[in-house]
């Protein structure tokens, strides 16, 4: 085994019931995937969201409400190394993130878009790597966006 990959993502949902999406071309594939990436060393799980939501989206985040992680192995697609990813929602005005309007999927250059998703309608089978289409699912069944403060 080649170790453990640590990762994580932010499922950012908006007042209007919209989830930031990540459309990327890295290492020569297309995925669609949840904004995040991968933890670094000695970085705390919540730590290194904050750092990837700044570098990532430029966006100042200061709080997020754990949602899930994944208690079953799942190896990496891009290595052989056990994939462990902590999912955290964060409550965000539309305003706050202005993404993409429209663009064509998938990319054939290196490049990554963000676009926002009305979630009742956004269906796993969109979502490119297993954890995060278990994560949707998830989230569709047990959201209710009253209990969160937008930032």
């Amino acid at each position: 085994m080649n170790g453990f990959n640590l990762r994580v993502y932010a499922l950012i949902i908006n007042e209007f019931n919209e989830i930031l999406i990540s459309d990327e071309y890295r290492f020569g594939q297309f995925f669609t995937k949840f904004p995040g990436g991968g933890v670094e060393q000695k970085e705390g799980i919540k730590t290194a969201l904050f750092r990837e939501l700044q570098e990532e989206l430029g966006l100042v985040v200061d709080d997020a409400r754990f949602f899930y992680f994944n208690d079953f192995h799942q190896e990496s697609a891009f290595d052989q190394s056990n994939l462990v990813a902590f999912y955290y929602i964060v409550a965000l005005p539309k305003r706050a993130f202005k993404a993409e309007e429209a663009y064509n999927i998938p990319f054939a250059i290196e490049q990554e878009k963000q676009r926002w998703e009305k979630l009742e309608t956004f269906h796993p089978s969109s979502l490119t790597f297993p954890i995060d289409k278990i994560v949707l699912e998830k989230l569709k069944a047990d959201f209710t966006f009253e209990n969160l403060q937008l930032q």
